[in-house]
């Protein structure tokens, strides 16, 4: 198996300019954590104090869930926190977890990106797809649907072909313990808030929106990332997009910094909160231009969604909806 070629900070930075840009910060990536759970909290007490912003509530939610995930994808490259001790513990504590497993997985996706081997190859292989497409499966997302197909019809499916003399309550058992995340915080939050009379806030303000809107912002950032790149790509500096994006789509969309994609698959273990610093030297380098870049989320949508309808492939599952491919940071 050839792996993807790769680039040397060398060819690009003086050891003076790439020694910050590599430089792993003791406190920025735990503020960043501290951020993310600081507005999911902000945005919890809007919801329950004036219900109306419910809405909005649930996307700020969602795409700070998302950001817990970027954050976990940091520790899977040991880039949150220069002790790698504590690096693994906040990014397992402190994010949807499994960062042991996420990060074998997605080594090798850096490993063999838009390779035949890459395991992230059918997130970008299908595109571009037709408009409607597009849209159905936004819908999908939007609806539950998505959510409900990766997380709970593989355990309804499970407790219909059980084996004879298997009990569906143990088949729940093991799906509950293999949560424990998932079950305790619902637990705890009904816990502490249904005395208050909130005790529908965890379904509302956190199963929802990681049911919802996190699935599809998830499925346009994987687009963005890698969408209509093309299989066994060459040029290390075409592996991957960086999408530029404004204040209101690093809130609801690409927070921390997700965006940079491309300085990331180039230099994977520089810590998210220097990419943007990354991006402006190779930018007065002159090597943007040969980078694959897009100048909006807007822009990479037409282009992932500019297949005619009558080539459409009739709406089959994409990978990620038949539950195979994980939806962390990946």
């Amino acid at each position: 198996m050839a792996a993807a070629a790769r680039v040397a900070p060398k060819d690009y930075f003086s050891p003076a300019e790439w020694a910050p840009l590599s430089a792993r910060s003791s406190w920025k990536g735990l503020a960043l954590m501290a951020h993310g759970w600081a507005v999911i909290f902000a945005a919890a007490a809007m919801a329950m104090a004036w219900p109306i912003t419910i809405p909005l509530a649930v996307m700020i939610i969602g795409a700070r869930q998302l950001g817990l995930a970027i954050l976990m994808h940091d520790a899977a490259h040991g880039a949150l926190h220069p002790n790698l001790k504590v690096n693994d513990w906040v990014g397992e504590t402190f994010t949807p977890g499994g960062l042991v497993q996420y990060r074998t997985y997605h080594l090798g996706h850096h490993k063999f990106a838009q390779q035949a081997e890459d395991p992230d190859l059918g997130l970008s292989a299908p595109f571009p797809i037709s408009r409607v497409s597009l849209r159905r499966k936004i819908v999908r997302d939007l609806t539950g649907q998505t959510h409900f197909k990766q997380r709970w019809a593989p355990l309804i499916r499970r407790i219909r072909e059980r084996k004879p003399g298997e009990s569906a309550l143990s088949i729940l058992a093991r799906f509950v313990t293999s949560r424990p995340k998932f079950f305790l915080g619902a637990i705890a939050t009904i816990a502490v808030t249904a005395p208050f009379g909130y005790g529908w806030a965890w379904f509302v303000l956190w199963w929802l929106p990681s049911a919802t809107w996190l699935p599809m912002i998830t499925r346009l950032r994987n687009i963005a990332e890698h969408a209509c790149v093309a299989k066994d790509e060459p040029d290390p500096l075409r592996h991957a997009r960086t999408t530029h994006a404004n204040i209101l789509e690093r809130m609801f969309l690409a927070p921390y910094y997700v965006n940079y994609h491309c300085e990331h698959h180039m230099f994977m273990h520089v810590p998210c909160y220097n990419l943007p610093r990354t991006h402006r030297l190779l930018k007065q380098k002159g090597v943007l231009p040969g980078m694959l870049t897009a100048p909006s989320y807007l822009d990479v949508l037409r282009l992932a969604s500019s297949r005619p309808a009558d080539q459409d492939t009739g709406g089959n599952l994409t990978p990620e909806e038949r539950g195979v491919v994980r939806t962390a940071i990946q």
